[in-house]
């Protein structure tokens, strides 16, 4: 019997259409990857299974990013499986490729992203011919509820009628990817001509949302302060006193932003005003009228991020991953990655069930207001929660039937949150009465406002929070109550001054304001159609943005501190670029705008995807073609001076796109002097190239890239070039070599002891990069170094504290460090740093942990085990001995290598010991970099060659030791 394939996008929708069908269309039989009965097999993503690729042939893989293999602008897209899923993918096809299985419902998530996730997956499956060549039918939920599942069965829509979506949804997968590529390889290697490998990321979205942060800071830093006055007074009227603030009631908007009609701008002209009532008796009159304030709207995910930013710090990345887990893990909450604030209109059963759950619950904070709600029938339809044109993929973000238990401190704010909205937004609104007192004096006014909470309404559920509870989280009215002035009466201006005040520039974004302009930034845009097309999308979608602020902060192109997003000077030296080779689609939101205007005519059929694509491609080549040809030390931009001088001349030193160079002192053509801005591909921050040209030497500093690409950590020196008379460079120190300790000056230490060394017992300080003991280098009161106990500041990536290496001191190990990178694999390890007495230095030592599975025993084991283990035992005491015996006496060098390291017979870990002593004693690391050797005469006897890395050393001893 011939059966439907249903794939849905998430397991949990799996399951509510499982439980949809089961009474109409008989039980379903649960197996590990889909439900099946007579009629049905349902199954089901998680996200997107299936990525798209340029067709090997056309790609180019980083380390050949380079103009002369640009565009990239491949005539189709391959697909590959997305890695962390690719098992559930496997099982998907193994479904849709059954011969029994003759019609496909794409049951994936309603809305452009849930028709691509299915598309690719049929595409994949169908193989070469990329299509299974099945029928294919849409089934479109705007509510989960059983009866809306069922109902969308029985009106499931044409494959035809989803072409558009479907279009659109390839469209804007493949125009991202042509962007984001093309755009990125440019303009790395357009910062990489100068040699090295200099990452420079962009993308449609993240590079108008880092846009908004610079342009934010560069209003900050060209902010100039202006001092104003207020008049503050305090009236005495017979029941009591209040204040009241000078104000002209003739105001009106200016040019001027900062004008306000309570500000002076005059020191002396807000003297004369207060001067002119102090002592007087005022003039009274009052308006009160009744105001109301509704409870804010249900969460979508970007207001829930926003709001938990607001009250608790989280990130927008936490808050996503505390309202996943209450969804997948406690099934507390709905799907949380929505962009819609209402629910669907069949939902108020739902709803009641819902407060029915929180009412009976044992969460005393939140039970009392539920079971207000239920008693006094709040939970009611209403167009404000309760709107069907208002919910796209998903609907508001609510508690679910359930009652959770067992969650974290952190995942129990959030459900409080969530809650608390969820019961807000069905009781009645607060209700306030709100009075305008204005005294006026002589000819001055001066204003009071009161406002008293009649009705607290839904702020009762926020109890003592209720003052500051509005939409964004900002602080709201606190007028307090104002004492009364009775018919007649002329309270005294007894105290009246002006208060001095400075303008302040405007704030630097959090996550919640930045979250809130990604979310609005097409109100932003000029053109009324883009703006339209952009109403309801902004910048991103509410589940990608968290992912596209922390790529910014991961690319360093912005620094989180505290709550406030700073941008990084390779953040406005990308502005910079893409300002100055006027690729200005990539800075503003407009793209995204015509993006989503011509996306929303393919949806209708009224534009076809070739011509998009079309388009697209020509804007491509644009881009890559600007950046191709424009001059780099042409490049315009607002750039810094620095404060230290030239070295040369004592001239300016001036920033440019890839340089600080000397101007001269009178601006003109300068000295010569200059040094690179982006070293390895890190940009230094004025901060820092000040510094460095103040001090010659600045670090370690985090952030640099090797030429394949790899990040690494470094001091960066400045010192003159030898080749080049007169000229400076700079330079890498990787704090391996023995400069600081064989410095002709003696090291004078001025911190405090971290504790005893524990090789020799004398004191450890830090010196340069690394911790090192007392007698491990030059000071006065021991010229010659008589212990060699040093461990670096920054090993593979990881910062040792100092706390950190006086815990390693006093008790032979750190705690439990989690931020080193493997050379090899670059991936992040945890380790402890211990003392290592049989090593003589700091080693790793790696967390114990209980296996959870014992070893796995293979079936030849087992039967070959009993007759090796008495040939082995034979073997063992002779082969261990022999072992020993060769360990001890080691290998004589050489004649070539005893001429380094003396004749005495060696172990192969001893000779390359006593090697490397040879090459720091001699002077022989390349300055330039220090992992390479450069041979003496001695040494090249050996090597067999002038130059070597310090991992081939270990490799060119076998032929050495006999």
């Amino acid at each position: 019997m011939s059966k439907t394939l249903v794939i849905a996008e998430k397991p949990s929708v799996a399951q509510d259409i499982v439980r949809a069908l089961t009474p109409v269309a008989g039980k379903f039989d649960k197996f590990e990857d889909h439900f099946e009965n007579e009629r049905y097999v349902v199954t089901s993503a998680v996200g997107h299974l299936v990525e798209i690729q340029a067709p090997e042939e056309f790609d180019v893989k980083r380390g050949k990013w380079s103009f002369a293999h640009l565009p990239v602008i491949p005539p189709r897209f391959d697909l590959k499986p997305v890695d962390k899923t690719k098992s559930r993918l496997n099982a998907v096809v193994k479904q849709a490729k059954r011969k029994d299985v003759t019609a496909l419902v794409n049951a994936c998530d309603a809305g452009r992203e849930g028709e691509l996730i299915f598309r690719l997956i049929e595409q994949y499956a169908g193989g070469a011919k990329g299509t299974l060549s099945k029928p294919i039918t849409r089934l479109w939920l705007q509510s989960m509820t059983p009866q809306a599942i069922r109902d969308g069965f029985a009106n499931l829509r044409s494959e035809q009628q989803m072409q558009g979506l479907a279009d659109a949804a390839r469209s804007r997968s493949e125009a991202d990817w042509l962007v984001g590529i093309n755009g990125t390889r440019a303009m790395t290697a357009f910062n990489s001509q100068g040699g090295g490998f200099f990452l420079t990321t962009v993308g449609r979205v993240q590079t108008p949302t880092l846009s908004l942060v610079v342009e934010r800071e560069e209003k900050i830093r060209k902010f100039v302060s202006r001092d104003y006055w207020e008049i503050h007074g305090t009236f005495a009227a017979q029941a009591g006193d209040y204040l009241g603030k000078w104000f002209d009631p003739q105001f009106k908007k200016s040019d001027d932003p900062e004008a306000r009609a309570d500000r002076l701008w005059n020191a002396q002209a807000a003297q004369q005003v207060a001067d002119a009532v102090r002592g007087k008796p005022a003039i009274v009159t009052e308006e009160a009228k009744p105001s109301t304030q509704a409870s804010p709207l249900l969460f979508d995910l970007t207001s829930l991020q926003r709001e938990a930013n607001g009250k608790f710090g989280f990130s927008a990345k936490t808050t996503l991953a505390l309202a996943q887990a209450l969804y997948e893990r406690h099934k507390a909450l709905t799907y949380p990655r929505t962009d819609s604030r209402a629910l669907p209109e069949d939902y108020l059963p739902t709803t009641r069930q819902t407060f029915e759950m929180l009412a009976n619950s044992g969460m005393g904070h939140l039970a009392p207001f539920a079971r207000q709600a239920l008693d006094n029938s709040y939970v009611r339809p209403t167009r404000r929660v309760f709107d069907n044109s208002k919910v796209s993929d998903h609907f508001a973000i609510i508690p679910t039937t359930q009652a959770p238990h067992g969650l974290s401190e952190a995942e129990q704010k959030l459900y409080d949150l969530v809650v608390r909205r969820f019961m807000a937004v069905f009781f009645p609104s607060a209700e306030y009465q709100i009075t305008t007192r204005i005294s006026k004096v002589e000819q001055h006014s001066f204003k009071t406002e009161g406002k008293v909470l009649i009705q607290p309404g839904w702020l009762a559920i926020y109890g003592k929070e209720a003052a500051s509870e509005t939409e964004d989280g900002k602080a709201g009215d606190k007028g307090q109550p104002l004492v009364a002035v009775q018919p007649g009466e002329h309270p005294l201006a007894e105290q009246v001054n002006p208060k001095g005040l400075k303008t302040k520039p405007p704030a630097r974004y959090s996550e919640a304001t930045l979250l809130g302009a990604m979310e609005s930034a097409g109100k932003q845009i000029d053109d009324e159609e883009l703006r339209s097309a952009m109403q309801e999308k902004g910048l991103g979608t509410p589940a990608t943005r968290a992912a596209i602020i922390e790529g910014l902060l991961s690319e360093k192109y912005m620094l989180r501190e505290g709550r406030e997003l700073i941008p990084t000077a390779k953040a406005f030296q990308l502005m910079t670029l893409l300002r100055g080779l006027e690729v200005n689609e990539l800075c503003k939101a407009e793209l995204t705008g015509e993006w989503e205007y011509k996306l929303a005519q393919m949806e209708r059929g009224e534009l076809p995807r070739a011509s998009f694509m079309q388009q697209i491609a020509a804007m491509t080549e644009r881009m890559v073609k600007k950046a191709k040809e424009y001059d780099r030390d042409t490049i315009p931009g607002d750039y810094a001076r620095l404060a230290t001088p030239c070295p040369n001349c004592g001239g300016v030193v001036k920033e440019n796109y890839r340089r600080y160079a000397c101007i001269g002192k009178d601006g003109g053509e300068g000295c010569g002097f200059s040094f690179g801005k982006s070293p390895a591909g890190r940009t230094f921050e004025t901060a820092e190239a000040d510094a460095l040209l103040r001090d010659k030497r600045i670090g370690p500093l985090e952030g640099f890239r090797s030429k394949a690409g790899w990040p690494f950590t470094a001091e960066v020196a400045i010192v003159r070039d030898d080749e080049a008379p007169g000229r400076y460079k700079l330079e890498f120190d990787f704090g391996d070599d023995k400069a600081e300790e064989g410095s002709s000056a003696p090291a004078e230490f001025t911190d405090a002891s971290l504790g005893p060394c524990p090789l020799c017992g004398s004191e450890v300080h830090e010196h340069g990069s690394n911790y090192v003991c007392s007698r491990a280098v030059p000071t006065p009161a021991h010229p010659t170094p008589s212990c060699s106990f040093k461990s670096g500041k920054i090993i593979l990536q990881q910062p040792i504290e100092r706390a950190q290496m006086e815990k390693l001191l006093a008790t032979g190990k750190t705690d439990l460090l989690d931020k080193f990178i493997s050379n090899r694999t670059r991936r992040a390890f945890k380790a402890f740093l211990a003392w290592d007495k049989d090593a003589g230095k700091v080693n790793f030592e790696f967390e114990q942990r209980d296996s959870k599975y014992p070893p796995r025993k293979t079936a030849a084991a087992k039967t070959g085990a009993a007759a090796k283990t008495t040939a082995a035992a034979k073997k063992a005491p002779a082969k261990k001995a022999a072992r020993k015996t060769s360990t001890a006496a080691g290998k004589t060098p050489s004649p070539a290598l005893a001429a380094v390291i003396g004749d005495a017979p060696v172990t192969r870990p001893e000779a390359v010991k006593k090697l490397w002593e040879y090459i720091r004693a001699h002077n022989l690391q390349d300055p330039q970099d220090k992992r390479q050797i450069v041979a003496d005469d001695k040494l090249r006897a050996v090597l067999g060659q002038d130059r070597i890395g310090m991992f081939g050393l270990a490799g060119v001893l076998g032929a050495h030791l006999a």
